[in-house]
């Protein structure tokens, strides 16, 4: 089969976020997206632009247009809350995100009447049923079909970091997992997720999708749900990887990570510059250590086997993408990432609050709906 890539604008960019519904007295979750999708709906009936449906009742997600900064499209997704919290406040709901609500069941969450759900579910049931996770997805638009898979592997080499930084789910049910991102393992249960296949050739991921379709897996090439892959209808690589950020700072930091990462492969693409690759086992363990460790986790930084403490290499890529983000008109965006190291990470935050509150995790929603009230790590 052809699988065709939309023609876009280098380095545009495009951010989406999904956002849990909790309730503003108890802090659990609220089974109420169709009435908020409802109430901003445009008087013609069509789908809202930048405030969409997702697979459960309790979340909704707001998408950026496409853009050309960081700033532009986190501005997006500002109007699209502002637009939200007219409808949520009078119902005494509250938006709220982390990669996992801290205390809410899983089987208590309905799933929205949608044929594309309904089958998933019926495909994938009791790991389907518990994907109670919520993410941020960085959308980058890349100008050449072939630069595509040399820039996705490259971006394997820094798939820690960016789960790392955001890893924002250690609690899941009430309970502590011990992990800082129990999501990243959790969304990789379902069919064709988890981290890609290295693909040398557009060819071969075409063959890949061709199999998966003829087989049943999938029906259509957006089924591959993979952490990192090529959105063909957009002409984008798609970062999936990051958990979901309790407050726009870091999302536009993440996001902004993702924009100086594409653009910094495709300029050495450009050059004639080998990129950097990771074999697959080695893209595996990072995968593990950052949803264990987080912000502690020592990572592989090449194919050679070298090892860092990751917040030591962030540090360094910081200081390899300062002129990348200049050019981008990022870099205060990207700076934020230092906002990260200097706070902590959402799911250090997280214990840390309840450390404060004898274990209680309705304070932890607390502090993550004022988080996202506030637009900043508090």
């Amino acid at each position: 089969m052809r699988i065709p890539f939309a023609r876009s604008e280098r380095s545009t960019i495009g951010i989406e976020w999904e956002l849990a519904l909790v309730d503003a007295d108890s802090g659990d979750l609220r089974q109420v997206a169709q009435t908020v999708l409802d109430a901003v709906a445009p008087p013609d009936g069509r789908e809202h632009p930048t405030i969409r449906q997702e697979l459960l009742l309790n979340t909704v997600e707001v998408v950026s247009g496409v853009s050309r900064t960081v700033g532009e499209a986190t501005a997006d997704l500002d109007r699209s809350i502002t637009e939200l919290r007219e409808v949520t406040d009078p119902l005494r709901v509250e938006l709220m995100c982390a990669g996992t609500h801290p205390f809410a069941r899983w089987a208590q969450q309905k799933v929205t009447d949608k044929q594309r759900y309904s089958t998933l579910i019926d495909r994938t049931q009791w790991w389907g049923r518990q994907m109670l996770i919520y993410g941020v997805h960085v959308h980058v638009g890349i100008e050449d079909r072939d630069k595509v898979l040399p820039i996705l592997k490259a971006m394997l080499t820094c798939f820690p970091h960016l789960q790392s930084l955001s890893a924002s789910s250690p609690f899941w049910g009430g309970k502590d997992t011990g992990y800082a991102s129990n999501r990243a393992l959790m969304f990789q249960q379902l069919p064709t997720a988890g981290l890609p296949f290295q693909f040398d050739t557009w060819a071969e991921l075409e063959g890949y999708t061709a199999d998966m379709i003829h087989t049943g897996v999938i029906d259509q090439v957006d089924e591959i749900r993979w952490d990192l892959r090529p959105s063909p209808r957009f002409g984008t690589l798609e970062m999936r990887i990051c958990d979901g950020a309790s407050n726009l700072t870091e999302v536009a930091a993440f996001a902004a990570l993702t924009h100086c990462l594409v653009e910094h492969f495709s300029t050495m693409l450009d050059r004639g510059e080998p990129l950097p690759t990771l074999q697959p086992w080695f893209a595996q363990e990072n995968k593990w250590r950052s949803a264990r460790y987080g912000m502690d986790a020592i990572v592989i930084l090449d194919s050679d086997g070298r090892e860092e403490l990751v917040t030591d290499s962030v540090e360094q890529l910081l200081q390899d993408l300062a002129p990348t983000a200049e050019r981008l008109g990022c870099a205060e965006e990207l700076g934020w990432v230092r906002t990260i190291l200097r706070k902590g990470a959402g799911y250090q935050r997280q214990r840390a609050v309840a450390r404060r509150n004898n274990g209680e995790l309705d304070a932890v929603v607390g502090s993550l709906v004022a988080e996202m009230r506030a637009g900043r790590p508090l």
